[in-house]
């Protein structure tokens, strides 16, 4: 059975594991692998956030910069000091997110929005501005500030597990047991939020899909996503729309799947997530994952006799 959770956010609480929660993405990047550039005006990425929620989104994830495979990335601290390449500032990044984040906010004042972010400023505005969660895809190491600055704000925190930086990440080795890495080293990340005052029951980790893991080390890390209950956190699963679905698709018809091309794969990837235990799907497509995620949560509430 799925372990239930209450998840304290920035000021209210959700309930995880009666059923799946659905976080819808909303993209504000001209470049992201699946949306980059969909919604290049504050207003369409509005009307979208808004249309996610009447289909059913209980989350709204809100990204203003692309961590696509690749993709340079900047701190504000001595990481920086490591890029060759310019990546998106902080200034920036505040310019694209905060007009959706605000305007969905006045539209919709109940809503949840996470903010999607690995740099400390940018979470303190949001989650000033009303943000419940910083969703952090570095686990608060790609700026020295990001686990102070959550601790101080009191909000929800999304720990995702990644290897190396986007640029490193086609260079990676394989890994003989993927999951392990993930439980062991998600484990420390955990270690550092505690010591820096994060509490626990703030906490979801991500084991973090498509980030420095090839290919062929997803599968089996979708296959062993339950074991990493053994952690004690509820569990975030972001399978939508990536590569290694677009693999598994090639491979029985004989043609390269692009990202739009995606969806039945990635619903698939997704109701397997959640029958190993996922408490929140992080998605592009929530309609048809709301219906999904019903019949993986029908399953999931029948109960073994004796």
């Amino acid at each position: 059975m799925r372990p239930r959770y209450r998840w304290q956010l920035r000021s209210r609480w959700l309930e995880l594991g009666e059923r799946t929660l659905i976080m819808g993405v909303v993209n504000v990047t001209p470049d992201s692998f699946y949306d980059g550039g969909s919604f290049r005006s504050p207003d369409q990425a509005v009307e979208h956030g808004l249309r996610l929620l009447d289909e059913g989104a209980d989350i709204l994830d809100i990204g203003g910069e692309s961590t696509r495979p690749g993709a340079p990335v900047r701190g504000e601290s001595s990481f920086a000091e490591s890029l060759d390449t310019p990546a998106v500032s902080v200034e920036e990044e505040l310019r694209r997110v905060m007009p959706v984040l605000e305007g969905i906010l006045r539209r919709r004042p109940e809503a949840i929005v996470s903010i999607d972010t690995y740099k400390a400023a940018v979470a303190e505005t949001a989650v000033s501005a009303g943000a419940e969660i910083v969703n952090d895809v570095s686990a608060l190491q790609w700026d020295q500030q990001m686990a102070s600055a959550c601790a101080h704000l009191q909000c929800g925190v999304v720990l995702m597990h990644t290897r190396g930086k986007p640029e490193q990440w086609r260079k990676l080795p394989r890994e003989a047991d993927l999951t392990s890495l993930v439980e062991r080293e998600l484990a420390d990340r955990v270690q550092v939020a505690l010591e820096h005052g994060i509490e626990r029951q703030r906490i979801v980790l991500d084991p973090g899909f498509g980030f420095g893991k090839n290919f062929e080390e997803n599968y089996p890390l979708l296959a062993q996503l339950a074991q990493l209950h053994c952690l004690g956190f509820p569990l975030l699963a972001g399978t939508s729309r990536k590569s290694f679905v677009g693999r598994a698709i090639s491979k029985r018809t004989g043609q390269e799947t692009p990202p739009s091309g995606r969806l039945y794969g990635s619903l698939a990837a997704m109701v397997v997530s959640i029958l190993q235990g996922a408490h929140i799907v992080r998605v592009h497509d929530v309609k048809p994952s709301v219906e999904a995620a019903a019949l993986a949560d029908a399953v999931l509430a029948v109960r073994p006799e004796g």
